[in-house]
């Protein structure tokens, strides 16, 4: 019987609790790719606090609309026309962020670094899901119908 080794990551400047080495490894190629291993702490130049903040709303958005498609495919599935609905909402939750989060993100970066605050990567975590929570938030109740 073999034991795996187990080891801590510091991720976004906090230390995770032991996992193993294998699954360590993964998430440690993961988060490099997204530049959220290792980061300088805390963010203070414009581009990697806007960075930072729009890929936590890409990823938040992206997995809000992976549910929402798992969902409208298991629903959805014997309909002719409707088992292609769940590819809009999966295209639909890559251009919003990379239209409305790319703005947002970038005036969020630009009140921080006007204000010489420093965002520490907890915070640019809020703000990301933050963005896909209103963006769920408006979606749900209309608001853009009514104006």
């Amino acid at each position: 019987m073999t034991t795996l080794k187990t080891k801590t990551l510091k991720i976004c400047g906090y230390l995770t609790p032991r996992v193993s080495s294998h699954f360590s490894e993964i998430l440690f190629s993961v988060l490099s790719s997204f530049r959220l291993y290792n980061v300088t702490f805390p963010f203070d130049i414009i581009t990697e606090i806007w960075y930072q903040v729009f890929v936590w709303a890409l990823i938040s958005s992206v997995l809000v609309h992976l549910v929402a498609a798992l969902i409208a495919f298991c629903q959805l599935r014997k309909h002719r026309l409707g088992r292609w609905v769940p590819i809009a909402l999966v295209t639909m939750g890559f251009l919003s962020p990379l239209t409305g989060g790319v703005c947002t993100s970038a005036a969020i970066a630009f009140v921080y670094r006007g204000s010489d605050f420093e965002m520490k990567p907890f915070f640019a975590l809020c703000w990301g899901v933050g963005q896909t929570i209103i963006l769920i938030f408006v979606s749900f109740t209309r608001v853009l119908a009514s104006l």
